[in-house]
């Protein structure tokens, strides 16, 4: 069994234009759309805390500054709510300013994933570290992350998340061909491709947005040419780790069946909201009344 370096480090990139949510994102970071009354991104955030990473860095890009506002003090905010004895809405804004240590990085140009990931190589160094898509918006409950970090340290190569998708839906996303590792709750990936063409995915496992990467990964980024939407792609990366040898060489796969939610997309982001919203003490009944009588 190999024992990895410890993992503390998240790297959290954001700097995507949220051009599928025009005009709503025009002047506000789709990272900051609200799921009830967190924003998208807190949740991502507390998923990083809660799994023990302790050291936060956002690659971000123009009209971000929202992201790193939210995630500050608000000194005048905070006496306000004190004054008016509102403490329940004074912990909450509290809340995400007391999560961590944030950092924020700048990807000058929009050049893809593999290149944001690739801004952050100054920041983590030689250590493995997670990288969690403020996209992706993974249920609570779920020990996905946590799991990942194992597997990283037992393999010592990259790990990917992955789902099983309906076939017709499998060109939309990062694609692996694995094999199954006798004894063992995750696989091994022998090849990856980004947005494979209708009828030639190796199978229906997609990539979501949750690595825990091996800092080997950094070195390939930097000779890794743009690919799949002229764009510098992860994908591309770790094609070429999971086919190399040595340190840092392999890369593994955790099949996630729990709740995800793709807040990048409407009708996921809807649902994300809907579902966490029912499940809430304080309305929660009262919205699943209103929704079989509107259904109905």
């Amino acid at each position: 069994m190999t024992i990895g370096k410890r993992i503390t480090k998240a790297v959290i990139p954001a700097a995507g234009l949220g051009t599928r949510f025009l005009p709503a994102t025009k002047a506000m970071p789709k990272e900051m759309l609200p799921v009830v009354d967190r924003p998208a991104i807190q949740y991502v955030v507390e998923e990083a805390v809660n799994a023990g990473l302790t050291d936060l860095l956002m690659i971000t890009g123009r009209n971000k500054r929202a992201l790193e506002d939210h995630f500050d003090r608000e000194p005048g905010l905070e006496r306000a709510l004190e004054l008016k004895g509102d403490t329940d809405r004074l912990d909450a804004v509290q809340h995400a300013s007391k999560l961590g240590p944030i950092h924020y990085v700048r990807q000058g140009e929009a050049k893809g994933l593999g290149h944001a990931v690739l801004c952050a190589s100054q920041h983590v160094g030689n250590e493995p570290f997670a990288v969690l898509l403020g996209d992706d918006l993974i249920d609570e409950n779920e020990a996905l992350l946590t799991t990942m970090m194992e597997v990283q340290q037992k393999t010592g190569g990259s790990v990917i998340a992955m789902i099983e998708v309906d076939p017709t839906q499998i060109s939309a996303y990062g694609c692996a061909d694995i094999t199954a590792i006798e004894g063992e709750d995750y696989v091994r990936v022998n090849s990856l491709v980004e947005k494979p063409a209708a009828g030639t995915a190796p199978s229906n496992l997609a990539v979501i947005g949750r690595y825990v990467l091996h800092p080997a990964v950094f070195g390939v980024l930097e000779k890794t040419g743009p690919g799949s939407g002229g764009e510098i792609q992860l994908t591309d990366a770790l094609q070429t780790l999971a086919a190399a040898e040595g340190e840092g060489s392999g890369v593994y796969g955790v099949v996630f069946k729990g709740r995800r939610y793709d807040t990048g997309d409407k009708l996921s982001y809807l649902k994300a909201v809907i579902t966490l919203a029912s499940e809430r003490v304080e309305f929660g009944e009262d919205l699943k009344t209103w929704m079989k009588g509107f259904v109905s």
